[in-house]
């Protein structure tokens, strides 16, 4: 069965880029105004959420620059450095590096009160830079972290005769995740009776929000009857009052016996209607499961 998405109407096409502008990367992207937008400001958490890449790279570059610096300070001090060329800004650096890491090979030493009392400065502050650099790693290495796999789109479609919304959610590593649980929650825009606008959630009840074990896959499934947020609503409505959905996972990693998070977001234009996720299961002949996570967000008309 082939791989089949719902194309938009043109009319919404201009509204669906915006949107995904606004909720970029599953984040909530708001602007907040009157507080700092310094990341500086919280330095600690900055740098435990930068990527690898930019983390190595920021810490690189500290390094240079802090070699630099005083390499630097070392040539303001004249022939402060025993068998260093004078003037040298590559000998300083150097000398800098061989402090810094308390290497001391000996073939360059201080010869001035005023290269010793740089040294010393620059061994705390080696010793310092080393030990926090070590901290952050560590928090970086042991900080857990979840590989669940969501659905790209949501669904509705029927279910047991009712109207079900549908998204599937599975575990990518080979081990367990114990006592999950799910929620899921519906944001729309609202005016109330007095004609202000609020954005208002509403947890939606699902058919099974928990697992004693989550191996596998999980197909989360919410009623859309009488008592449902979702009653009534179609497309055109969802799209209006920009409805999205939020789902958010928590549950114990067995490996590392840490609480694991994770969470994904769909605006309106994500939630297919009558279509249906297609069958991702398959047995081999020895009787062992197959999930087929090459099929994993294909759905198919109902």
């Amino acid at each position: 069965m082939d791989k089949t998405h719902r194309k938009l109407p043109p009319t919404h096409r201009g509204n669906r880029k915006k949107r995904f502008d606004i909720v970029s990367n599953r984040r909530f992207d708001v602007v907040r105004k009157g507080v700092s937008h310094s990341h500086w400001r919280d330095p600690y958490h900055l740098l435990l959420t930068l990527d690898w890449l930019q983390f190595i790279g920021l810490t690189v570059a500290s390094y240079l620059a802090t070699n630099a610096l005083f390499a630097l300070l070392y040539l303001a001090g004249g022939d402060c450095i025993k068998n260093a060329r004078p003037g040298s800004f590559f000998d300083a650096f150097f000398f800098s590096v061989q402090t810094m890491a308390t290497i001391g090979y000996g073939a360059m030493y201080p010869s001035t009160d005023y290269a010793n009392v740089l040294v010393s400065i620059e061994a705390l502050a080696g010793l310092t830079g080393v030990a926090m650099t070590t901290a952050l790693m560590f928090a970086r290495f042991s900080r857990p972290t979840a590989r669940v796999l969501f659905t790209r789109v949501a669904v509705i479609a029927p279910h047991n005769g009712v109207p079900t919304l549908m998204l599937r959610a599975a575990n990518e590593r080979r081990n367990q995740i114990l006592e999950a649980q799910i929620g899921v929650s519906l944001l729309r825009d609202e005016v109330t009776e007095e004609g202000q606008f609020i954005r208002r959630f509403y947890d939606l009840k699902l058919l099974r929000s928990q697992t004693r074990i989550f191996a596998l896959s999980w197909m989360v499934m919410h009623e859309i009857d009488e008592s449902s947020p979702l009653y009534g609503a179609t497309p055109e409505s969802m799209a209006e009052a920009e409805m999205d959905i939020l789902v958010t996972l928590t549950g114990l990693d067995e490996t590392v016996s840490q609480t694991i998070h994770a969470r994904q977001y769909y605006i309106s234009e994500e939630i297919l209607w009558n279509m249906r996720f297609v069958d991702i299961f398959s047995k081999k002949g020895d009787g062992r499961r197959i999930l087929d996570f090459t099929r994993f967000h294909d759905v198919t008309p109902v």
